[in-house]
């Protein structure tokens, strides 16, 4: 069951009043993706020069499905890779609305720290590695 992801992308601008407008035109074909439920764009009160845009999703597969359509690398890739460099994309485990508050498990594996991308597909030994063996 889906529960719910964000991503939060900050920026550093120099000039939010020319920003701004790029923001808008990456964030418009994000939020008309399938399972997209939102996006805003958000300035710093404290510091002017720091600007976030917030997505939420259905699931993570909805935000990763959304990034492989044509107009999101067109018109939204080009400025999320102008962000910040940190984590951006975040599980929800509350939720408090209308409807009352929720908890949800985290759906991270276990070993997500510990097991790096790719090493769940090292060679066991004893069992055959099809790129190796033959």
């Amino acid at each position: 069951m889906a529960t719910g992801f964000v991503v939060i992308t900050r920026y550093r601008v120099t000039d939010l009043e020319s920003w701004l407008p790029m923001a808008r035109e990456a964030l418009a074909p994000l939020v008309t993706q399938a399972l997209c439920l939102g996006g805003e764009i958000s300035a710093s009160i404290d510091d002017p020069r720091l600007a976030v845009i917030v997505t939420r999703w259905a699931s993570v597969g909805d935000f990763r499905r959304a990034m492989s359509d044509f107009e999101v690398k067109l018109h939204t890739v080009p400025l999320l890779s102008q962000s910040i460099d940190e984590p951006s994309s975040f599980e929800v485990l509350h939720l408090n609305g209308p409807e009352g508050a929720r908890d949800f498990p985290s759906a991270r594996a276990r070993d997500a720290d510990s097991v790096g991308q790719g090493a769940a597909a090292a060679h066991v030994p004893g069992r055959l590695d099809p790129r190796t063996d033959v």
